[in-house]
């Protein structure tokens, strides 16, 4: 892994963000993310006390509880020097909403713009602070990429990801058609508009099949989920996985399971 790594500093102290679905569906992801965190010369510690980062309860409006949550993400993570979340759906809750939540909250809007100030998505910390341009993995075959929609439009992830797989040994990026647009899940979208979610995701599948690549992979386990269950239903044989599962060298794990019906 390239970096430029300051000798005469100690290793920057990293909260690991692990998310729900990774912790409830593929702890694989997490396991990737303190890899690539440690070979980026980082200190990688997980709180115990962490939940989820409020995003469903702010999502429905639920202001009450999710500032419970809030208050009590930034209490197990505000001592460390950055916090990484494989996941920009999460990371843009803690680094864009929580101050929005304290906004007349003088003592807990500075401890949220504190938290915010030091919280990435995984690939924005590895390439944009750690200045990591290369992994040292392999993975056969072409792949094409998902840019979800809080990594791109509030955390700007859109060439991270694509520099970092252009060193990984055997890996042909092929992009899709509308790799921007939205897969249909949304969180609590997919809930409260199934129908609509439905053609999303229809449409997201045959811009991943028209693109001839054997795996898709994105930086959002909600999305690949939704994508992997979409797939399955149609009998492709395309793969979905976490890119941190493919920079980290575990892409030959099994493919990401189907997500929700539709």
């Amino acid at each position: 892994m390239s970096a430029v790594p300051d000798d005469s500093a100690a290793p920057p102290r990293v909260g690991l963000f692990v998310t729900c679905l990774v912790d409830l569906f593929r702890p694989a992801v997490g396991f990737a993310t303190v890899k690539l965190l440690e070979d980026a010369g980082c200190t990688v510690e997980v709180p115990e006390a962490q939940t989820c980062c409020g995003q469903p309860a702010f999502n429905s409006g639920d202001r009450a509880t999710t500032t419970a949550i809030a208050r009590q993400v930034i209490e197990a993570f505000e001592e460390f020097d950055y916090v990484v979340v494989p996941s920009g759906s999460c990371g843009g809750m803690v680094s864009r909403h929580y101050v929005e939540l304290f906004a007349h909250d003088p003592e807990w809007h500075g401890r949220a713009e504190a938290l915010a100030a030091k919280t990435y998505e995984l690939v924005s910390f590895l390439v944009d602070v750690r200045g990591v341009d290369a992994v040292a993995s392999r993975f056969e075959g072409g792949v094409t990429y998902h840019d979800s929609c809080s990594g791109l439009r509030e955390l700007s992830i859109k060439a991270q990801p694509r520099k970092l797989l252009e060193s990984v040994d055997g890996l042909t990026l092929a992009e899709m058609e509308d790799a921007e647009v939205c897969c249909g899940f949304g969180g609590t979208f997919c809930v409260k508009y199934p129908d609509i979610s439905n053609e999303m995701v229809e449409r997201k599948v045959a811009s991943i099949e028209a693109s001839g690549a054997g795996t898709v992979l994105a930086g959002d386990l909600g999305c690949l989920m939704n994508i992997a269950g979409k797939l399955s239903r149609k009998g492709s044989p395309v793969a979905a996985r976490h890119v941190a599962e493919v920079l980290a060298g575990m892409g030959d794990a099994p493919a990401i399971a189907a997500g929700r019906k539709g």
